[in-house]
């Protein structure tokens, strides 16, 4: 009978699902880490919230652990690339608190609203000051939300039944997802110049950081409010503060900030401000829910082996594993890389497997591939959960597998279709194990992958290399490789080059303003 070690404070429901399950369980909380090491070695599970600390020396110790369930979503307490190491699962619950942030979003927006907080410390101090605390109603007024996922769907629900109007911001939302959810897709100056409200609900990648920064609070109308209950980071805080002081924003609600714990802060005691300590997730409910999902998740598991919101595996026998993992990564760095060419909402995805390939077990192939496209916008999206997220979005998937038809093996093809656009990438493994981009939409080539790439499709015309050489170098931007390809003299070409630093976002429009060059995207593949 396998067995599992619950070392933090959790819902009791999650050790009567073990149980229930045919899974022995023992509660030890509060352990120190040596006590931790001392008994971890009899355990199959780990099942631990944020207190628990699962290091290197505490991995080392668990000869028998096969899986250590968080019941939350981050996993910054566990050593995830040495649990991989040593053949652990790690897993999470990103779903669970998803209602529970939304609503803590909708209390801050009320708070801010008419102004409680502030209210409240007058009263208690015997002030009385009615006059003072003029709020302003929500009805009617436009809440603009910044990242229309999970989270951001369940927000606007609630403000679609406060009669609010709402618009929403996502790079991944449709058209057609917008109008099922009830939201007005926009772009994202149009959701600062109309918002009465913004709340911000999209993960920290590079891409958002600092997504409201100075200039893009200047777009919000005077007497705007401001919400972030998603991630510290998004907001220039410094520019908030400013704009705050400026009286250009009437106030603001911060759940996360930059550094935390946030003990000391430039905006702690601003009359303007409300502050509470990353508590999106902190309700019972969410607490219970989080706990019961980690502990159906682990007995699966432990069980049958079904694996679920897996951080660090696909799903995949031990057999397949060492077939499967060059042709994993390469699905996964072609999904990074054509997920970031679309510039409005994603609407379809087609993945085909060719000749040898399409004779191996695609399904974690296709999680790679799903997990890589939606990456750069989602964040904490794997190889598990990608399905999931892909679907909560309405992006229609297929996939196909069809005998050799190239002068390949076999090969693997990604054809994304957005709103404006659609691009198609593939690409192979070759004998040295590394993967390869072998096409880019109707252009054949050969290239690597790097961590720092530059994607343009321009015309072919004497001197776009040379014009492009010395914009980059004029921009101190190393050139590692330059790859070229041409579907026929004279027309539509495109360039892939591997550089060592990545360019930022005015050296990018600077690139796109040459004559040869019709867009231009900076790809990480970080």
């Amino acid at each position: 009978m396998p067995k599992v070690l619950i070392s933090d404070k959790m819902a009791v429901g999650a050790a009567d699902i073990f149980k229930e399950r045919g899974v022995e369980v023992d509660v030890k909380t509060g352990l120190t880490p040596d006590e931790l090491i001392k008994i971890i070695p009899e355990y199959d599970g780990l099942a631990v919230r944020s207190s628990t600390k699962v290091t290197q020396n505490i991995l080392d110790a668990a000869k028998n652990l096969k899986v250590i369930g968080r019941a939350g979503i981050g996993v910054d307490t566990i050593d995830v690339p040495h649990a991989t190491q040593r053949g652990v699962v790690v897993m999470n619950t990103p779903f669970g608190n998803a209602t529970t942030t939304a609503e803590h979003a909708i209390a801050m927006m009320m708070s801010l609203a008419r102004m409680i907080p502030q209210a409240n410390s007058s009263t208690h101090a015997g002030k009385w000051e009615k006059s003072k605390f003029l709020g302003t109603e929500i009805t009617g007024k436009t809440l603009s939300i910044v990242g229309c996922g999970n989270i951001g769907t369940i927000v606007a629900s609630r403000a679609n039944g406060l009669s609010m109007k709402v618009v929403a911001y996502d790079p991944f939302l449709t058209e057609e997802r917008a109008k099922a959810i009830g939201v007005e897709k926009v772009d994202l100056d149009e959701a600062l110049r109309r918002a009465d409200f913004i709340t911000l609900h999209t993960p920290l990648t590079e891409k958002t950081r600092n997504i409201i920064s100075g200039d893009k609070i200047k777009l919000l109308k005077k007497g705007a409010f401001l919400i972030n209950c998603a991630r510290g980071g998004l907001v220039d805080e410094t520019a908030l503060k400013d704009a705050l002081d400026e009286g250009h924003l009437a106030g603001a609600a911060l759940d996360v900030f930059y550094t935390e714990p946030a003990k000391e802060h430039p905006l702690f005691g601003h009359e303007k401000l409300i502050c509470t300590p990353h508590l999106g997730a902190s309700t019972r409910e969410a607490q219970d829910i989080v706990a019961i999902q980690i502990a159906e998740q682990m007995s699966d598991f432990l069980l049958t082996g079904a694996v679920s919101n897996a951080i660090n595996m696909p799903s995949v026998t031990a057999a397949e594993a060492p077939i499967l993992k060059p042709y994993i990564e390469l699905a996964e760095y072609l999904g990074k890389f054509i997920g970031q060419l679309p510039s409005a909402g994603l609407k379809s995805i087609e993945i085909i497997y060719d000749g040898n390939i399409a004779k191996l077990n695609t399904k974690p192939i296709s999680a790679a591939a799903i997990s890589g496209i939606l990456k750069p916008i989602f964040g904490s999206v794997n190889l598990v959960n990608g399905p999931v997220v892909l679907k909560n979005q309405g992006i229609a998937l297929s996939e196909s597998v069809r005998d050799r038809t190239g002068i390949y093996e076999g090969y693997i093809m990604l054809k994304l279709e957005a709103e404006n656009s659609s691009y198609v990438i593939a690409g192979t493994v070759f004998s040295d194990q590394k993967p390869r981009i072998t096409r880019i939409n109707d252009v054949r080539l050969e290239a690597e992958f790097s961590k720092y790439m530059l994607f343009t499709e321009n015309q072919d015309r004497p001197g776009y290399i040379g014009a492009l050489g010395t914009l980059l170098g004029n921009e101190n931007i190393n050139i590692a490789n330059f790859r070229l390809g041409r579907t026929s003299e004279g027309s539509e070409a495109l360039a892939l080059v591997e550089i060592d630093t990545a360019p930022d976002d005015k050296t990018i429009q600077d690139i796109i303003a040459l004559p040869q060059v019709l867009n231009a995207v900076s790809i990480a593949l970080n």
